[in-house]
């Protein structure tokens, strides 16, 4: 018998409307398997089990008086550590923050709550986002679960890493270049990086969008019905559109798929990547699909126009803390940010510049296409200690070429597992669509969810192994 912590969110809600299952016993199972692997993984922030167990009581009553909340009743959920959620803190990833608990839900946290999720806790991330890595000044190095010598990747590290376990079926992260799908890829999950705007957040910023990190597409669909609901706090937020986000089947005879395997800069793709990703292709291909490669579209020049932007930006936060806490954040972090200091005007503006020259390459490679296809990340999982693949603060972007440049054009695009390197890890193909088409992306993951080989067993907590 399936436990309760391995079945999907669907699955779970099934249960609830038959009778078969209740979200205490859902609850009970998915906390015990997380303290099973938390010794071992160091996902969760704010894990408070018995206040978990008392939503989900609260639930179990509205299921037998027959009148559920909302759509994702009883489902248990974790929400990254920077969406706030009233009365914890949020840290950011890094001991300098102080802590304050806040004072109200993020739009996200707001959404699944008013839908009667069950928040398990909240999932850790680097300090102020700025790493696509488990390490953190304030949380403990967070690990991933194919191998706890690897790193689940960033920022969004403790949501793919529990999402990987078993710790429930829905967790949210957050996106600004990479950062839900990264350690999707490298974690084996899926996830979708929305266009921004389509999921209400707070603070909203330029490129950043919060996405659903699930173990299945359907789940993810699931989420997106509760998630992209209005909040006029997000100034940046989409007119709110009535998608039918259950509406997954597509027929992909005809579909004109782009494949990109050059970014243009950054590290070269592997081959153990390069093999699963035009693999991929060859089956969409076989399906009828109508696959064209594509040149790169990035230039070095945008890159590095942006990273003195950011550099810029990060140092001014870093610079302008009171010497003890600015001790505290990440070496790694206050050395990479020390590079923005000094930086001329007229430079960082050419820098911010870069952004749209990112939106207009991209957007002009992928119009003639249905989707596009690329590696989530040039390589697989890295060493757990280390703050990206390079390691080192001169070059710390170099990995995430193909997954920035839509970020910066606001275009929606997923990660879905493709296959597995021959140590086992696991490797993200990302899907890209047109801006706004939301929907589209998650057609054509599912239809790939489809056509892939049968996927591994998920990672079981070292205690149960063999």
């Amino acid at each position: 018998m399936t436990a309760p912590h391995e079945l999907s969110a669907v699955e779970l809600l099934a249960g609830y409307r038959a009778g078969t299952l209740s979200p205490v016993e859902v609850v009970r199972d998915v906390v015990a398997h997380m303290r099973s692997w938390e010794p071992h993984l160091h996902a969760t922030y704010a894990f408070e089990p018995d206040t978990a167990l008392a939503q989900a009581e609260a639930s179990q009553a509205r299921w037998q008086r027959g009148a559920p909340q909302g759509a994702l009743d009883g489902v248990p959920v974790t929400i990254k550590e920077n969406i706030a959620t009233r009365g914890v803190p949020v840290p950011l990833g890094t001991a300098a923050t102080e802590l304050v608990p806040a004072t109200a839900d993020a739009p996200p946290a707001a959404r699944l709550r008013e839908a009667g999720a069950v928040i398990l806790c909240k999932t850790t991330m680097p300090d102020y986002g700025m790493l696509s890595s488990g390490l953190s000044s304030f949380h403990p190095l967070t690990r991933n679960p194919w191998d706890l010598r690897k790193n689940p990747g960033g920022s969004s590290a403790g949501a793919a890493a529990a999402a990987a376990a078993g710790y429930g079926p829905l967790h949210v992260g957050t996106d600004i270049g990479g950062s839900v799908r990264l350690p999707a890829g490298w974690c084996g999950i899926f996830t979708l990086k929305p266009s921004l705007g389509r999921i209400p957040i707070f603070p909203p910023y330029a490129g950043r969008v919060a996405g659903p990190m699930t173990r299945s597409v359907t789940d993810a669909a699931l989420m997106m019905a509760t998630l992209s609901l209005p909040d006029a706090r997000d100034t940046m937020s989409l007119p709110y559109q009535a998608i039918d986000w259950r509406q997954l089947d597509r027929d992909v005879t005809g579909l004109r798929i782009g494949l990109l395997m050059d970014a243009g800069w950054g590290l070269a793709v592997e081959p153990e990547v390069r093999a699963a990703i035009e693999a991929a292709a060859r089956t969409f291909e076989a399906a009828g699909a109508i696959v064209t490669p594509i040149p790169a579209f990035m230039t070095r020049a945008m890159i590095d126009g942006m990273d003195d932007f950011w550099r810029t930006r990060s140092w001014m936060d870093i610079s302008a803390l009171p010497e003890a806490r600015r001790a505290k954040v990440l070496p790694y972090i206050t050395e990479w940010a020390r590079g923005g200091e000094g930086l001329s005007g007229e430079r960082v503006f050419r820098g911010y510049g870069m952004m749209g020259a990112m939106r207009e390459a991209a957007v002009a490679a992928t119009a003639p296409f249905d989707v596009l296809l690329s590696p989530t990340a040039p390589m697989p999982a890295f060493p757990a200690e280390h703050a990206g693949p390079t390691n080192d603060p001169a070059t710390p972007f170099e990995h995430i070429a193909f997954t920035l440049p839509f970020n910066m054009s606001e275009q929606p695009a997923a990660s879905i597992n493709c296959g597995y390197t021959a140590a086992g890890l696991p490797i993200g193909l990302q899907i890209v669509g047109h801006r706004f088409d939301d929907l589209g992306v998650l057609q054509v993951a599912r239809a790939w969810e489809q056509l892939r080989a049968p996927q591994r067993p998920w990672p079981e907590p070292p205690a149960r192994a063999g």
